[in-house]
């Protein structure tokens, strides 16, 4: 019996696949527990048809990443932060400060995880901050600290 999986199954197949498996392995474990579908032609066209509509969200995902990458490209994100002489700064900055002065300076809401910061900033300076907006789009933002 052919096996239309809706969900990934150990040792069978990926989430879409069309597999080849036993009737009774079918009737008794994977048709009672929603793990598949039978591979009628009604069921395979909802599929190709279920992976056209991901495919354009993904598509669409991509488009709007890359078109706030250019936005955040051009812009400059300035944070005032309390700073002895020598240009130390008294505590740091992490990537929560930084999305929240981009939302207040820039108007653009961005996530705190999408901020790449492998240590805090601790130092006054001019900054380029990898920004993660989509698998395939990883863009800079300048950030500027300066003292208060």
């Amino acid at each position: 019996m052919e096996i239309v999986l809706l969900e990934d199954v150990k040792a069978l197949g990926k989430k879409g696949q069309v597999v080849k498996v036993s009737d009774g392995y079918a009737r008794n474990f994977i048709l009672p527990k929603k793990l598949g579908v039978e591979a009628t032609p009604k069921n395979l066209n909802e599929l190709k048809l279920q992976k056209a509509n991901e495919e354009r969200q993904a598509a669409r995902q991509l488009a709007d990443a890359k078109a706030l990458g250019e936005k955040l490209n051009a812009a400059k994100v300035t944070l005032a932060i309390r700073a002895g002489e020598n240009g130390k700064a008294f505590g740091s900055v992490s990537g929560k400060e930084i999305a929240a002065a981009a939302a207040s300076q820039l108007g653009l809401d961005l996530d705190k995880k999408k901020l790449v910061l492998p240590e805090p900033i601790k130092a006054l300076g001019t900054y380029d901050v990898p920004v993660k907006l989509h698998k395939d789009v990883t863009v800079k933002l300048t950030v500027e600290v300066v003292a208060e």
